[in-house]
């Protein structure tokens, strides 16, 4: 084991070299191939609504922008390898500044979300299991399927009628404490939640025919005991996975909801700059997703290895 912790380690950071040069790719080339000229982007930025030719010709070459293709991605993943994503069109400011400042927004937002999917959906799936196709499964089938087929934005709408205009219990929009939260939280996890409680349904019922579980069964283990220290635990490994990759698509994917919550996120920094054409921010916001995503997607890796033998044995053999 000491030794196959740290060479699965090694060779899932080189499987990732590759993808995290491929992110940085697109990154750049989403600056490129985006309409509208750079040059002057930045001038009607700064105030230049009519520059002249020559003050064309001096950005250009402040940015750079005069070298061959590769020579100016070279220099920006040097920047990039220092922590340096550029500063921004709209205000000069530095995006990597920005993006750190705004971050801890939509980590509370994540955090909130987990907290709500873990708990309903591994709530409502250990329900549907242990009532299968019976009514309180049928009921919960139902529900799962609203929430899989309900638009987050038209979600977030209706609670925002009922709850902040009608009801005045929440607040709309703004930074604060649980409540100013509660709402983006739900909208956020509530296709996860029912992802995660169809998953741990399946696998608690695949679990109920396994040779433990019937030996517990057959001790006279009762019913609670039997769902919650026999089945579950093992059924919750491959829900480990699911909000992996949900932690990661909310870091990079919650800028519908933080935009209609005005939530000062990363993604809703995103979205002000499309309308700008900030695109060093947009390179930024892509680059810096992409890479928290690869990070997130390792720890899971290596925590599913931790908890399954299975793996570390695989591990062990190549």
């Amino acid at each position: 084991m000491g030794t196959i912790m740290p060479r699965y380690v090694l060779n899932k950071l080189l499987s990732l070299f590759p993808v995290l040069i491929g992110i940085s790719l697109i990154a750049f080339l989403l600056g490129i191939i985006s309409p509208g000229d750079p040059v002057e982007i930045a001038l009607n930025q700064s105030g230049m609504s009519f520059a002249s030719q020559e003050q064309i010709d001096a950005m250009r070459e402040q940015l750079g922008l005069n070298d061959s293709l590769p020579t100016q991605y070279l220099r920006w993943a040097g920047r990039v390898i220092h922590g340096d994503l550029g500063n921004s069109y709209r205000n000069n400011r530095s995006v990597s500044h920005e993006l750190a400042q705004r971050l801890p927004v939509t980590l509370k937002l994540a955090g909130y979300c987990i907290v709500i999917a873990s708990f309903f959906g591994v709530l409502l799936g250990v329900a549907a299991a242990a009532y299968r196709d019976r009514l309180p499964d049928r009921i919960i089938k139902t529900f799962t399927n609203a929430l899989l087929s309900l638009p987050a934005f038209w979600m977030a709408l209706l609670m925002i009628l009922l709850f902040a205009e009608r009801l005045r219990w929440l607040p709309t929009s703004g930074v604060g404490g649980f409540k100013h939260m509660l709402m983006p939280a739900v909208v956020l996890s509530s296709s996860t939640t029912a992802a995660l409680a169809r998953l741990i349904r399946s696998t608690m019922l695949a679990e109920f025919g396994k040779q433990y579980f019937l030996a517990a069964k057959a001790r006279g283990l009762g019913r609670i005991a039997l769902l919650l220290r026999s089945a579950l635990p093992n059924a919750i490994l491959p829900a480990i996975t699911l909000f992996g990759n949900y932690f990661g698509g909310i870091l990079g994917g919650s800028t519908v909801v933080e935009t209609m919550f005005a939530l000062p996120g990363i993604g809703s920094y995103a979205i002000s700059s499309i309308g700008f054409r900030d695109y060093p921010v947009l390179q930024g916001y892509v680059l810096f997703t992409g890479f928290l995503f690869v990070s997130i997607t390792l720890l899971v890796d290596l925590l599913c290895m931790a908890l399954n033998p299975k793996i570390r044995l695989g591990a062990a053999t190549q």
